[in-house]
């Protein structure tokens, strides 16, 4: 499965989303808008919509207003040796399935669905004014359910990456991360496949998803107000999908 050229562009026209609104219907309209969706039902196949994390939370209501949050004993000790907003160390600290590590005023949190990030993905960045926003709370069910309103929708039914910046230990530098992942599988599997030198593949298992949606970066951008890159003519395998089967088993992380 080759591919010999993919155009990724960015789906301007999307409102600011807010809890509760239609985000598959604000999809559609702005795919409807775009002048490109004649092509991509044509297409029918090869077609990857990315979505940022922060448009799927807010319109899920997974925002928290800090004035209601009182922080811990731990949560303030921790704020005030590293001039931070306690309400938020408590929001991070409640959401986190384990810490990882707490040193040097940085929080690496385990989420409740196995995710390893600063912060647990908790975000101020494009929220509302005093509040705080979460990671989807099942993101492989949010890309599920959009890809299914947009199938209702539009008539077509792109895969669904539901995206967010992580950081990576050893690198600088953020890059975006598949969190859900419904219509492909996050794998393309090389093993056993023989190389140009005739040896066979032992380990080659690249996490397509993590790269699709780090190429949707490209045209998102955190300060263009563009939260859904459209990826035409990547040939994907066919699957339900899931972002979980990209979080490395705890038996086979060395670093844990």
């Amino acid at each position: 499965m080759t591919n010999d050229r993919i155009c990724i562009w960015g789906l301007a026209g999307i409102s600011e989303i807010k809890e509760g609104d239609d985000l598959s219907g604000h999809i559609a309209s702005a795919l409807r808008n775009s002048g490109g969706l004649a092509s991509l039902q044509e297409r029918r196949q090869g077609v990857v919509l990315v979505v940022a994390q922060k448009v799927v939370s807010k319109a899920e209501g997974r925002l928290v207003r800090l004035d209601d949050v009182v922080p811990s004993t731990g949560a303030k000790v921790w704020a005030n040796q590293y001039r931070k907003d306690a309400r938020i160390i408590e929001v991070i600290l409640r959401e986190a399935r384990r810490v990882v590590r707490m040193e040097r005023g940085v929080l690496i949190t385990e989420t409740s669905e196995g995710f390893i990030c600063a912060n647990g993905g908790v975000d101020a960045s494009n929220a509302p004014v005093g509040c705080v926003v979460l990671l989807p709370d099942d993101a492989d069910r949010s890309a599920r359910n959009l890809r299914r309103d947009l199938e209702a929708a539009l008539g077509i039914s792109p895969a669904v990456i539901i995206s967010d910046t992580f950081g990576r230990p050893w690198r600088q530098g953020l890059t975006n991360v598949a969190l859900g992942v419904a219509g492909l599988s996050p794998f393309v599997d090389y093993r056993g496949q023989i190389d140009s030198y005739g040896r066979p593949l032992r380990a080659t298992l690249l996490a397509v998803a993590d790269e699709l949606a780090a190429a949707g970066e490209l045209v998102m951008g955190k300060t263009l107000g563009i939260p859904v890159a459209v990826i035409e003519g990547f040939k994907y395998q066919d699957a339900e999908g899931s972002g979980r089967a990209l979080i490395r088993p705890e038996e086979e992380d060395l670093f844990r």
